[in-house]
């Protein structure tokens, strides 16, 4: 049998910013009102077409959305020009000789010639990484910084939609930050596990207290309580709380993770295919954390529909994959750029067996929502 080439004709790049639903949303960083994304459609030599998708986010993203859409414009989308899609290692060589860093604009070219190929072949992307193990995946609710009452009301209401997890923002003072949890505990009894993320905000001194105030209100993890660069740090906070930690900020390239089993300074990581620079960056440091006796959470907030699905079809492919996925983007979005956006409302999908990623890009929707850096 011949083997399947599929050179690059062309790369289209497009800088959207969709509105998000309410007033936004407030972190340790910003409160945002758009997301701000790329995308990147692929067309091979044969017309096969595959898409990719990156949703960046101030305090999360090493590069900007401009810096992101630059570097796919002017020097990846060039470099890729004719090479073959079906053979992604070698367009990841391509693009690493061609620029360093840009993990996330990076993955989004990497993410269009998996879709690009597995739709040549007639199978979904989580067949391409391996085959899924995981017919229907939950994902994570979400509670920001809010006065407990309002925590409380929220929490409840994603329980009685269906969500048996949520994640809730902390920062700003430890004790608001107990007051706030436990009254989301309250609000929805035990059976629902909670998470707090600190988004890196808080000193070591400071994470332990807020690790002990939090303890007799049965957390499932503590995200990221201390500076992404300190896992001295971090290590000092797992030690002291009774409470599983989570690396996120601390986690970008395998060596980065590599740097954080060493330290010891984590029980779980996150991961998110567009930070780790693609799918198959992210599924060999899946397999690096599962192989350290770490469990994983995957999912970045405000993805797009394709960012989306992509991580949807990652996650299924492993077991230590915790339930609740924070790819959650479509329920934060007052629209989408693909023609049928995902309904995550009940909190729970059945993963699309459809080929490649299975959605299609809306064009009318890239031209409504065109984002010009």
């Amino acid at each position: 049998m011949d083997t399947l080439c599929l050179p690059i004709r062309s790369v289209e790049v497009f800088g959207v910013a969709v509105p998000l639903v309410g007033p936004g949303f407030r972190n340790a960083y910003i409160v945002k009102k758009a997301q701000k994304s790329a995308i990147v459609r692929l067309v091979a030599e044969d017309g096969s077409v595959g898409l990719g998708n990156i949703d960046p986010s101030p305090g999360y993203s090493v590069e900007t959305i401009e810096q992101s859409l630059r570097a796919l414009r002017e020097q990846l989308a060039v470099a890729v020009q004719g090479q073959d899609a079906g053979n992604p290692h070698r367009i990841l060589q391509r693009m690493d000789q061609t620029l360093a860093g840009h993990l996330d604009a990076k993955a989004a070219i990497e993410m269009a010639c998996i879709d690009l190929i597995s739709r040549r072949l007639g199978i979904p992307v989580h067949q391409y990484l391996g085959g899924k193990l995981v017919d229907e995946v939950c994902f994570n609710a979400w509670i920001g910084i809010v006065p407990p009452d309002e925590a409380a009301v929220e929490a409840r209401k994603w329980f009685d939609r269906g969500f048996r997890s949520a994640k809730i923002k902390v920062g700003g003072g430890i004790e608001a930050d107990r007051d706030r949890v436990r009254a989301v505990r309250e609000a929805v009894g035990a059976d629902m596990a909670l998470r707090a993320d600190a988004n890196a905000g808080y000193s070591v001194e400071d994470s332990i207290a807020l690790g002990r105030l939090l303890e007799p209100l049965e957390m499932q993890l503590l995200e990221q309580p201390v500076a992404a660069e300190d896992l001295e740090g971090m290590a000092r906070v797992r030690q002291a709380i009774g409470i599983p930690v989570m690396a996120d900020e601390s986690i970008t390239d395998h060596v980065s993770l590599v740097a954080v089993i060493r330290a010891n300074c984590a029980d779980i990581v996150k991961l998110k295919v567009m930070k780790q620079g693609g799918f198959l960056g992210c599924r060999r440091m899946l397999e690096t954390a599962t192989a350290a006796g770490m469990k994983v959470v995957i999912g970045h907030g405000f993805g797009l529909g394709i960012n989306t699905v992509a991580e949807i079809m990652l996650a299924c492919t492993s077991t230590q994959v915790l339930e609740g996925l924070e790819c959650v983007g479509p329920l934060k979005t007052s629209d989408d750029i693909v023609t049928r956006k995902l309904d995550l409302s009940s909190g729970r999908i059945a993963v699309p067996d459809g080929p490649g990623l299975g959605v299609t890009l809306d064009d009318n929707k890239v031209k409504q929502y065109h984002f010009d850096a």
